[in-house]
């Protein structure tokens, strides 16, 4: 049998703070002037530029200023790393209800990173009240975007029974997209999914070829 410990529960977050919408070096004084004018693509780089001290000194106060001035534009980046700051409590106070907020507004704008952290955030009660059902939902929505870390976790929750009936076909199929997007504990579960017949034919071929995958991958219980 499965273990419900196999879900990932830590908050993921991608390095949207160096640069990543950032295609050209960037004058400070210029992005500046044009963040002062209402420019939300100006305000967001900004930001980026005081969170990582790239033409100015680094400054994760002035960083969460124009994050926010940028997110309250709908500038759908700047929502989400807002809403890492307000939960890492960078720049100002830790507000859990407050990064829930920001990440549910990227969310609804269908960036699957922030659905991802959503999805976490209702599963762990973070913010706001644990709801496996919303948890099950935000995961869904992350992993059709091929999301592999929410692939796996829906997969698990189908497996458990959690938010949604227990469905192993349903968490054979989600394993396998996770696995063959190279994530390592789903090529591990899928392995055993073969090995014991569940959710799928048993097939002791297919089990050797994916604890062989994740082998390969140095994860220790396939090895």
């Amino acid at each position: 049998m499965l273990r419900k410990n196999l879900i990932t529960v830590t908050i993921i977050f991608l390095s949207f703070f160096t640069g990543f919408a950032q295609e050209e070096k960037l004058n400070f004084k210029e992005t500046r002037r044009n963040a002062n004018q209402d420019d939300a693509k100006a305000q967001f780089n900004l930001a980026n530029m005081y969170y990582n001290g790239e033409g100015t000194l680094k400054d994760l106060k002035q960083a969460f200023y124009w994050f926010g001035k940028a997110a309250n534009q709908d500038y759908i980046k700047a929502q989400y790393n807002l809403a890492y700051m307000y939960y890492n409590g960078k720049g100002t106070l830790k507000d859990l209800k407050q990064a829930f907020y920001w990440y549910g507004k990227a969310a609804n704008q269908d960036l699957a990173e922030a659905q991802f952290n959503l999805a976490i955030m209702y599963y762990n009660g973070e913010g706001t009240l644990k709801d496996l059902e919303q948890a099950f939902y935000w995961y869904g929505k992350a992993a059709n975007q091929d999301d592999a870390k929410a692939q796996f976790n829906l997969a698990n929750m189908y497996y458990n029974g959690e938010g949604t009936l227990k469905d192993l076909e349903q968490a054979f199929y989600w394993y396998g997209k996770a696995a063959n997007q190279d994530y390592v504990k789903a090529q591990y579960i899928l392995g055993i999914m073969y090995e014991y017949g569940e959710g799928t034919l048993k097939d002791l071929e297919q089990a050797f070829y994916w604890y062989g995958k994740a082998a390969n991958q140095d994860y220790v219980k396939a090895q």
